[in-house]
């Protein structure tokens, strides 16, 4: 890219292509504000790991999350919104100034930045996990838990989401069986005494999941356990695994120049997607610690557009970092890859 192209500073630049960077690009290109995205080469976040969607509005026969994202993606770019599919290295974030996103040595400056890099779930690190995702093993019981009414189920895990998932998908199955390292809980009492207090769900401590196993049709048919303190092995019979572990969120990036709570999610201000430096804005699963669904990150995606088309109104930085040496540069080109 040339040093012309490199100078240009963007209206906006939105880090990150799941539901929540999506979104975000869809309104800020209807407000001609030309967003350019770094959608990430794994674009369409958790999304493009989810089979079948349910609980999205406007879907009513449901659609896979690939398909969605890519419905997603077309719907900003038909209003103008440029895509780099390509992960950025770092950024260089100030308080009201202009902000600056890096691939490799490239720099692309904006006015503002939108952060929607999202977040991913923990993971066991075990054989069969990532094999049979989609295929009887979740790490979200609220999206998957109704596709097995009438089976029986495992949760791992034993912090509150764990003690959540379980509650809300004993809704559906006929056992559930809470799996835990440890004979202590990290969840809160009144959530552990929730889950206790259902008649289909039991514990089983300190056990700590080494497989999951395929049955011949290639879904999960068993759960091989070792005991945390003695070593023995056993296999519990299940259809369907749910990891509740936990979420790291992907804020590498941008920790120690926006504002992070002790787990990693940035911090905004309550009832906005402002954090702590002017005209750097957040969104979606980098933020969410509750909720952690398409439609709530959509949601957030549409506040930090809004919110950056208001700091661009208002407060945009000084005139005279905006000027472009030689002329206005070429397009970037778009595209998926």
């Amino acid at each position: 890219m040339s040093d012309t192209e490199n100078r240009r500073v963007e209206d906006v630049i939105i880090v990150g292509g799941g539901p929540a960077g999506y979104t975000a690009a869809l309104y800020t290109a209807r407000a001609n504000l030309s967003p350019l995205v770094f959608e990430g080469f794994q674009w369409g976040g958790q999304l493009q790991n989810t089979t079948d969607v349910e609980n999205y509005p406007g879907y009513p026969e449901g659609v896979m999350g690939p398909e969605m994202m890519s419905q997603f993606r077309a719907q900003a770019e038909r209003f103008g919104t440029r895509f780099v599919t390509d992960d950025v290295d770092r950024v260089e974030l100030s308080d009201g100034g202009v902000q600056k996103v890096f691939l490799g040595e490239e720099e692309h400056r904006a006015k503002t930045v939108i952060l929607a890099m999202g977040a991913e779930p923990r993971r066991l690190g075990i054989p069969g996990e990532m094999e049979l995702g989609g295929r009887g093993v979740s790490t979200c019981g609220v999206c998957d838990g109704a596709f097995f009414k009438g089976h029986r189920v495992i949760v791992v895990g034993g912090g509150d989401s764990a003690m959540e998932d379980a509650i809300f998908i004993s809704k559906f199955v006929d056992q559930l069986t809470i799996v835990n390292r440890r004979e202590e809980f990290r969840a809160s009492k009144i959530m552990l005494d929730r889950a206790r207090q259902q008649d289909n769900i039991d514990f089983k401590t300190p056990f700590v999941p080494e497989e999951f196993v395929a049955s011949e049709d290639g879904k999960l048919a068993k759960i091989r356990l070792r005991h945390a303190e003695t070593g023995a092995e056993e296999e519990i019979e299940a259809t369907g695994a749910f990891v509740a572990i936990g979420h790291i969120p992907r804020s590498e990036v941008v920790r120690g120049q926006v504002e992070t709570d002790e787990d990693g999610y940035i911090v905004t201000e309550a009832g906005s997607t402002r954090t702590n430096l002017g005209g750097v804005f957040a969104v979606g699963d980098v933020v969410d610690h509750t909720y952690r669904q398409a439609v709530t990150a959509a949601g957030t995606g549409c506040m930090g557009a809004l919110d950056a088309e208001r700091f661009l109104r208002d407060s945009p930085p000084p005139v005279e970092a905006h000027w472009f040496p030689g002329g206005e540069p070429a397009e970037i080109a778009t595209g998926a890859g």
